[in-house]
């Protein structure tokens, strides 16, 4: 995982160079039953500790139209320490971050409310709805020693040690521990990653995502849509109607919703690999990609499309893109998406035609060629005007 870059144009490889990285890495924890049952216990007592700051948000504001501040109830976790042994037993950093979490999460809901959009009010989470918890510097709570990974006030818990090169790279800053179907993980988050540049190649393509083909290139190479959802949709369909046959409350169902549980995260992670393996062609191949900027929150209310839209998973594909582009020195342009499949790549004439028109024939120029294909051929050319405003 990266963060801090985006699909957005870079003039110049230099400035593409200097960008400062923020890089994440995940490894799986292996717990002892005793160390287990503690981090279960941390996750209840901060989604207690969630769900109680924001009712007190909540009645504040209803009873004297006050408005709390995460530092404000950050000031009152030390009363709550010393009253409850059960919070004294939780490092603070991680009750802190707890409320910057609620705080994040106004945060959101105000921005949503300014810019029109539908704003969805923080909400009280469930016992499943509440995985993980954060140790926000590292080195205090959180710590590694001897390739194992020390807790305050757990102890010394085991890694299961997955990277060839190393654990990490840059500066640790954040520890994040949490809980997914098939167990524990921990999540370094380092910044100051250095780069690994790849050699350039001197190419560029457009790509045009779609369902037939998951993606189709200006060469006219296509890649395979895998349906990873769509194929396990039976397997999930027998996992699901097993839990809805159990009786609310029984280890039965328990047990079956763990199962459940572990059917999707398998179609989940076949998906990220998948991303990850053809993402990684892409920017080995090219030194720049050039992609529509595509809004799948509003692709998915198209009732017909919405399961195969959300199956092929295109944010996640170029959100990853953008971030191997940013580690390998590539670039990963995002154009505007408007009428790249009804143009003609050849002569530039309009030709209209429908979704179900999967062949692009043109009756000024004669271009003969894939629908998908000549959308990809117009992004590129899209994005190297793009970039010549730029420059």
């Amino acid at each position: 995982m990266m963060r801090g870059t985006a699909p957005v144009s870079v003039e110049d490889v230099s400035e593409v160079l200097c960008l400062r990285l923020h890089k994440a890495y995940k490894y799986k924890l292996k717990p002892t039953p005793d160390q287990e049952r503690q981090l279960e216990e941390i996750v209840w007592q901060c989604r207690r500790l969630y769900n109680t700051a924001l009712e007190q948000r909540i009645t504040l504001w209803k009873q004297r139209s006050i408005s709390l501040s995460r530092y404000e109830q950050e000031a009152e976790l030390k009363y709550l320490r010393a009253e409850m042994p059960d919070y004294a037993a939780i490092h603070s950093h991680v009750l802190q971050d707890v409320l910057a979490r609620l705080e994040k999460t106004y945060r959101a809901f105000f921005r949503r409310v300014q810019a029109g959009q539908t704003p969805g009010f923080p909400r009280f989470h469930g016992p499943n709805r509440f995985n993980s918890f954060t140790y926000k510097e590292f080195g205090n709570g959180a710590r590694f020693d001897n390739g194992f990974l020390v807790l305050s006030k757990i102890g010394r818990v085991a890694v299961r040690w997955s990277r060839p090169n190393g654990p990490w790279e840059g500066t640790p800053k954040t520890v994040t521990l949490a809980r997914e179907a098939d167990g524990w993980y921990v999540c370094i988050s380092c910044a100051d990653v250095s780069m690994q540049p790849l050699a350039s190649t001197g190419c560029e393509t457009g790509m045009d995502l779609g369902l037939e083909s998951f993606a189709t290139l200006a060469d006219g190479t296509m890649i395979h849509n895998p349906r990873c959802y769509r194929r396990a949709e039976r397997r999930l369909k027998t996992a699901q109607r097993k839990v809805s046959r159990r009786k609310k409350g029984s280890n039965r169902r328990k047990k079956a919703v763990k199962l459940l549980a572990r059917a999707h995260q398998q179609v989940k992670r076949q998906r990220q690999d998948f991303h990850h393996k053809e993402t990684l062609k892409l920017v080995r191949q090219s030194d720049t990609i050039y992609h529509e900027d595509l809004q799948t929150a509003n692709m998915v209310k198209n009732r017909s499309l919405a399961k195969s839209i959300s199956d092929a998973g295109w944010s996640q594909f170029l959100r990853i893109l953008a971030c191997k582009a940013a580690y390998a020195g590539k670039r990963v342009v995002a154009v505007p998406p408007a009428y790249t499949s009804q143009i003609c790549s050849g002569c530039g004439v309009l030709v209209a035609k429908g979704l179900s028109v999967r062949w692009h024939a043109c009756p000024d120029c004669g271009a003969s060629l894939h629908r998908d294909h000549n959308a990809a051929r117009n992004i590129e050319r899209a994005g190297q005007a793009l970039r010549g405003e730029v420059a």
